[in-house]
């Protein structure tokens, strides 16, 4: 078996770093997972030992961000958690448009977006499942820490496992084919959904976000611990405006972490209210 790239004590300075960059906890079990990905960067940035690239590391915030991307997940597709959208369409929109006029504006978040399944999938379904889309201004915006991730999103190419979930007319009307068997989403679709760069755990740099009235955050929460959990929720409280929704994935629970959001039941699906409502 070959030696370990770091230390124990290399290994604790590296993930207390991360931590305090993305709010995940990587530790001793994922040891292979983190050799693998810091020796990448090391031959990357022809650093001969670990002392040396960790200088780079804090001193280099673009190795930062290129460690970051390394360790981020992005496993998704479209049409994921579909009953969630299902709420968005049949419930939440609703709700939130009968205290509106027609052409006013609607924001809805999805953070993280990782290579934009998710955000797209939220502009796709209102175009096919909510006919008063037309009537107002919805604006949909999709975050992540990790700068690859929304370089894809922004490209809007996906492989077959990716819009395996799509119907057959759905997948007709919004891509064409490409090469290798992928498929290539429409520019209509793409300039439809704005992309940029968040960190959940960072309160300051989400101000520049704005209020949304909804917000998709899902499956991220269950990498951090319970601080970094709280770190987020009262940032996405924050993000929310007053009477806004917050959607997570299937088995995040907001009501262990915060206390602050009143819990919503509808047919389709559970989610978190910030309380109040925007004048």
């Amino acid at each position: 078996m070959s030696e370990p790239v770091l230390s124990a004590d290399e290994l604790e300075r590296l993930t207390d770093f991360l931590y305090r960059h993305t709010g995940m906890r990587f530790g001793q079990s994922k040891r292979y997972y983190i050799d693998r990905r810091v020796a990448d960067r090391m031959s990357a940035t022809g650093c001969p030992n670990f002392p040396v690239y960790f200088g780079v590391l804090r001193s280099d915030d673009r190795e930062r961000e290129a460690l970051v991307n390394a360790f981020t997940v992005n496993e998704t597709y479209f049409y994921r958690e579909e009953h969630q959208l299902a709420c968005l369409s049949r419930d939440l929109l609703p709700d939130l448009a009968s205290t509106r006029r027609p052409g006013d504006k609607i924001r809805i978040w999805s953070a993280p977006c990782s290579t934009g399944e998710e955000a797209y999938s939220i502009a796709i379904w209102l175009l096919e499942n909510w006919r008063m889309v037309d009537a107002y201004n919805v604006e949909i915006v999709g975050s992540d820490i990790d700068t690859r991730a929304l370089d894809d999103a922004r490209t809007g190419l996906y492989g077959e496992r990716a819009v395996a979930r799509l119907p057959e007319g759905v997948r007709q009307s919004y891509f064409e084919p490409a090469k290798r068997r992928h498929w290539q989403l429409i520019d209509d679709l793409r300039e439809s959904v704005t992309f940029n760069q968040a960190n959940l755990v960072d309160g300051p740099s989400l101000a520049n976000q704005g209020a949304f009235d909804v917000i998709f955050c899902r499956n991220v929460l269950i990498y951090f611990d319970d601080a970094s959990r709280l770190t987020a929720a009262n940032n996405l409280y924050d993000r929310l405006a007053p009477g806004g929704y917050l959607c997570l994935g299937h088995t995040e629970s907001m009501n262990r972490i915060s206390e602050r959001f009143a819990t919503r039941r509808f047919n389709d699906a559970i989610v978190y209210q910030r309380p109040g409502r925007a004048a």
